[in-house]
């Protein structure tokens, strides 16, 4: 049992052992099938805080023989499998976390990295000639292996995982001799005559899909599985829908306000939540954005102040929930290679600040917590012109439930100053435009249900309060142009929109807008509706 050589399954106990786990041991028997196959090197990129680590960690425990694992996966799916037991800790591993080499070591990266791994292949196997090259170590690892059993001569393979393998190539792009002296290490490992001996499973995670380094092909025999195709492996990186519901009603939590903040991450057709944000809000029992303890203000910065034509106004788009056409096969796989907008958006979509319709072929934002990063993003960064209309949603929200109808249209109006100066709308989609990028706060307590200009006039925006915020009033929102704002109340009551909202709340906001082409002036009446029984 050691640290990087058959190690414990002291880490995946925990997970296992925590207040919330959800079991995603069926990842288990999709990998028995890769191993010793002739496809048997898998990559998974995705977004920190989706549950790579922790199926390192539970592979590790199935596979190690540094440890007895029967107990612990007992309960779970992979143990009704008939070939549970078959691979049960019956194979040497080699786990390694490639970033705590990074942050340690530099200039002899690839050295340290090999003589941590030897180190504790000499407790074992003293008489082994390490001065070979990584391969013949580990093919004489592998050798030594062998036992015969019944007249048959067995050796044991290994598993190899390398979490966070890309950091190398992401943080030392300005060191190609380093990165090379890396991918010729993890060839080693994984595609050299003697690992298609000793190897069973290659499995390596990261942020981004794999980038070929010019002539280097370490690494072109892995099948990868992406933010953008993850292919079977979809539901286990990542909360489904049902193992949220679960959740929920364990926790006596909000399923709609849950779905609201956390869901929206649609790959190979399924919706899936982020699971560190679902786990904290469960635990804290309180609904917020979890990206604020990430890097995201920064990375999101990163890419969408580089500005590239149209990108200011697709992600504006985002904000008030359309989906953007994104060609993701232009990008290089590489943060420090962005030349356009799609390369920028293509990487968000890979950090899971942008969620992609594969089969649309479209990026888009995937739910509010995403949306507040971007908006924090957009607030600390050089986008002065929207910075202080966005600071101010949450006050035009509350004037709003508060009836004060003037500061409604003074804070309307700057919104739609500032956003007619960055789209070149009419002024029909403008106003919708600043409207919903006034209320862009609202859906921390509604649905907000919106209608597309018809040409004829302008669609209502109705807000309905969720289960958890009861104690705030529906609102239905009508803009009218070149008219008053009593007309859009009138509208309202002779169409009855109200008796949609029976059962919803038991106060109704009609709120009446209207924009005056000529003066620029924006009309707001805001009227409280009473049910009748």
């Amino acid at each position: 049992m050691g640290t990087y050589f058959n190690p414990s399954n002291e880490g995946f106990r925990k997970s296992a052992q925590d207040e919330i786990y959800i079991d995603k041991s069926g990842l288990l028997n999709i990998l028995n099938k890769k191993l010793r196959a002739e496809k048997n090197c898998i990559s998974v990129s995705h977004a920190r805080r989706f549950g790579k680590s922790q199926a390192a960690e539970m592979i590790d425990a199935y596979y190690s023989k540094g440890c007895n694992s029967k107990e612990l996966f007992a309960n779970l799916e992979i143990s009704g499998s008939p070939d549970f037991e078959k691979h049960l800790n019956k194979y040497n591993v080699i786990h390694l976390d490639i970033s705590s080499f990074a942050d340690d070591y530099t200039d002899n990266l690839v050295n340290e990295i090999k003589r941590h791994i030897f180190n504790e292949f000499k407790e074992i196997y003293p008489d082994i000639d390490y001065t070979n090259s990584t391969a013949s170590v580990f093919k004489q690892v592998y050798d030594k292996t062998e036992v015969t059993n019944n007249g048959i001569s067995v050796k044991t393979p290994f598993v190899i995982i390398i979490d966070e393998w890309d950091c190398v190539v992401r943080n030392f792009s300005d060191k190609p001799e380093l990165v090379h002296e890396y991918l010729q290490f993890l060839h080693a490992l994984f595609k050299s005559k003697e690992s298609k001996e000793f190897l069973a499973l290659g499995y390596i995670t990261g942020i981004l899909p794999i980038k070929k380094i010019k002539d280097e092909s370490a690494l072109n025999n892995f099948r990868e599985y992406t933010m953008i195709d993850s292919k079977e492996f979809t539901p286990y990186f990542g909360f489904t829908e049902d193992e949220v519901k679960t959740l929920c009603k364990k926790y006596k939590m909000n399923l709609d306000s849950v779905k609201a903040w956390y869901d929206g991450y649609l790959i190979n057709g399924q919706h899936m939540y982020n699971p560190n944000s679902v786990y904290q809000a469960m635990i804290d029992h309180r609904l917020e954005s979890y990206w604020k303890n990430t890097s995201a203000f920064d990375t999101i910065n990163t890419f969408i102040t580089l500005n590239f034509d149209g990108l200011k106004d697709d992600v504006l788009n985002m904000l008030k929930d359309e989906k953007i056409k994104v060609n993701t096969d232009k990008f290089k796989n590489d943060f420090s290679v962005i030349n356009s907008k799609d390369d920028a958006l293509t990487a968000l979509i890979h950090l899971g600040y942008l969620s992609y319709d594969n089969e649309r072929k479209k990026a888009f934002i995937p739910n509010f917590e995403v949306a507040t990063a971007f908006h924090l993003a957009l607030e600390t960064g050089n986008w002065n012109e929207i910075a202080d209309t966005l600071s101010r949603c949450d006050e035009i929200l509350w004037a709003t439930i508060d009836g004060e109808s003037d500061k409604v249209a003074e804070l309307l109006e700057l919104s739609h100053e500032t956003y007619t100066s960055i789209l070149e709308y009419n002024n029909e989609n403008s106003l919708s435009c600043a409207i919903t990028m006034a209320y862009f706060t609202a859906p921390a307590y509604y649905n907000v249900i919106r209608e597309l200009p018809t040409g004829k006039g302008f669609a209502d925006i109705v807000l309905i309060p969720r289960a958890d915020s009861k104690n705030k009033p529906a609102m239905i929102i009508e803009l009218k142009y070149d008219k008053d704002a009593d007309t859009a109340i009138k509208q309202i009551k002779e169409k009855r929109y109200a008796g949609n909202l029976k059962g919803y709340s038991d106060e109704i906001l009609l709120v009446g807008v209207n924009y005056d082409k000529e003066t620029k002036k924006h009309e707001c009446i805001i009227e409280r509706y009473e049910q009748l029984p």
